[in-house]
């Protein structure tokens, strides 16, 4: 189990226990996080799960497929430290993680 804390763009922190296994975007969705609205399910056919990972995770987390890259074209204000929480699947050393989502989702 992983402790990630979600950071809604004005600021307002969630902190929540995702169990190994799911993925950033599941722990937001099934914890009524606001601000990621996985339309497509986890599928990796929109970008409405879009997060800025905090700078110090980046390097932590496993590089983004060609799919996830072709994604974020489609995300409201991609950046560096863009990633589509859907494509994070949760593990123990994912503990800490923070993401920040972005003013909106499209």
């Amino acid at each position: 189990m992983a402790k990630i804390t979600y950071i809604e763009h004005n600021g307002t922190e969630h902190v929540v226990d995702v169990p190994n296994g799911m993925t950033v975007m599941e722990g937001a969705r099934d914890n009524g996080i606001p601000g990621i609205d996985a339309d497509c399910g986890g599928a990796c056919a929109c970008s409405t799960c879009h997060v800025y990972v905090d700078p110090a995770w980046v390097d932590k987390l496993p590089a983004k497929d060609d799919m996830e890259i072709d994604m974020l074209d489609f995300a409201w204000n991609p950046g560096e430290t863009s990633r589509l929480t859907c494509q994070l699947r949760v593990t123990d050393a994912l503990d800490g993680l923070k993401v920040k989502m972005p003013e909106k989702q499209i």
